[in-house]
This record gives structure tokens, C-alpha cells and sequence, in this order.
């Protein structure tokens, strides 16, 4: 019986030590894997550091080309009209009129389309004189002028003429221009970017490197000026039958600049 007694508390306490020690393995396999799991989260994130928000680094180079495209206008754009003043507002309205629709007329005469005339300006206002401090209504003066697109330049002096002739007294300055420049600034732009390569490969050949591709580049477009030649006696004679003015356009460039950046190997 003495026997039987000691044997069974043994086994048990054997049990639990067995138990244990499972526990323990088990406790120490999930560390580890806590562990490891940890590790691998850590060098990921670092990963994600490095290159998230960081400027990936490149060489590059940075070259400037410019493409210049000389054309001559093909419209003209002016400002003319009259200023009348009469005793009353009916009777400078009607001179007013007789000589814009006479314009008109002329103008459409010499190839001017109704689509290329605007009416910029029309007013009517009284104008006084002063006496003694005193003021005195003189009359009424009515002013108008039209925005003219002339597409043959060749016509351009013979409606100056005209509008001498027929008693405009208003002319404002000549515009000329081309009517669609975006095609210039086009063939310009090409010219600015073949410009910038073939500066670029001629750098890359001396450095003993290759462009790869373009990073970036940056345009800048600068608006032709045209040199107007005219007769400007001509031109101040507007109004008194002076002959028609001799008006040349002359040629202007379009110029487009480019900073191109490329990258290299």
C-alpha cells in the first residue's frame, strides 16, 4: 500500500512537467516568429522610407535652344472713323453716317468683308463753350469708329486713300499681323527642340555618355514686332484728299526658346 501511495503523486508531478515544457517550446516558437515577422515589417518600412517621397536621383543635363521662323503679315488691322460736331444731334448723326456708309461702301468695294468690320466706338455728347464764366452750349458732337481686318495688304493704302477722300478724320495706328500665328509658333517650337538635341548629343559625345530620355523643359515665345515703313505726311493728311499713303509691312520673326533637361547613362 506504501507503495502505491508514492507512485501516483510521481506521475503526476511528471505530467505537469511534461505540459510545461510543450508550453515553453510552444511560447518560444511564437517569439520567434514574433520575432522574424517584426524584422521582416521593420526592413519593409524602411524600404517604403527610402523611396516614398524621396526624389528618385538622375544625372542630368540641361541644354537651351532656340528656333527662329521669319514670315511677312498677311492682314492689317486699323482704326478709323470720324468726329463731327453740329448744332444739333440729327444733323451731326446724319453726316456722321453719310461718310461711314460711304466708307463702308468703299470698303466693300475693295474686297473687305462685312464679317472684318466691328464698330468699336460710338458716342454722342454736348460740348460748351465759356464766356465770362459762363457756359454755352455750342453743339453736339458724334464720334465713331470701326475695327478693320484687311486681308490683302495691297489695299491697304488705296482704303487709307479713300478714307481721306470721303472725309474720315480719325485713322489709328496699323496693326500688321499674321492670322494664324499658332502654325508659325509650331514650326518654331521644332526647330527650338531639334536646337536643344543636337546640342545635347554633341555634349554627350564629348562626356562619353548617352541621353536616355527628357526629364523636362520649359518654353518661352517671343511675339513678333513688324517694322511698319509708311508715309507718315500721307498718313497726317488723312481728311484733306491727299493721296493714297505708300504703307510696307515689312517682315518680322517668331522666336520660341527652349530649356530641355534630359537625363544621360
Amino acid at each position: 500500500m506504501d507503495n502505491i501511495q508514492e507512485t501516483g503523486p510521481k506521475c503526476c508531478r511528471g505530467f505537469r512537467c511534461g505540459k510545461r515544457a510543450i508550453v515553453g517550446v510552444f511560447l518560444a516558437a511564437l517569439f520567434i516568429a514574433l520575432t522574424v515577422w517584426v524584422g521582416l515589417l521593420a526592413r519593409n518600412t524602411a524600404k517604403e522610407y527610402k523611396f516614398i517621397g524621396i526624389p528618385v536621383e538622375r544625372n542630368t543635363i540641361t541644354v537651351a535652344g532656340e528656333g527662329r521662323v521669319t514670315t511677312m503679315p498677311d492682314i492689317a488691322k486699323i482704326e478709323i472713323g470720324t468726329v463731327i460736331e453740329k448744332p444739333t444731334v440729327s444733323a451731326a448723326q446724319k453726316e456722321n453716317t453719310s461718310i461711314m456708309n460711304a466708307l463702308n461702301d468703299k470698303m466693300s468695294a475693295l474686297g473687305v468683308v462685312k464679317a472684318d468690320v466691328q464698330t468699336s466706338n460710338y458716342t454722342i455728347q454736348p460740348m460748351y463753350d465759356w464766356n465770362n464764366g459762363k457756359q454755352t452750349l455750342r453743339g453736339y458732337q458724334v464720334a465713331q469708329n470701326l475695327r478693320v481686318k484687311i486681308r490683302d495688304l495691297d489695299k491697304v493704302g488705296d482704303i487709307l486713300g479713300a478714307a481721306g477722300e470721303l472725309g474720315v478724320n480719325q485713322v489709328g495706328g496699323i496693326d500688321f499681323t499674321v492670322d494664324q500665328p499658332d502654325t508659325i509658333q509650331q514650326e518654331a517650337r521644332i526647330k527650338a527642340l531639334e536646337n536643344a538635341k543636337a546640342k545635347a548629343e554633341a555634349l554627350t559625345q564629348v562626356m562619353g555618355v548617352k541621353l536616355v530620355r527628357v526629364v523636362s523643359f520649359g518654353e518661352n515665345v517671343q511675339e513678333p514686332v513688324y517694322n511698319t515703313a509708311y508715309d507718315l505726311k500721307a498718313m497726317n493728311a488723312v481728311g484733306g484728299g491727299a493721296p493714297a499713303p505708300s504703307i510696307q509691312p515689312g517682315s518680322a520673326e517668331y522666336v520660341v526658346d527652349e530649356n530641355v533637361t534630359y537625363e544621360i547613362e
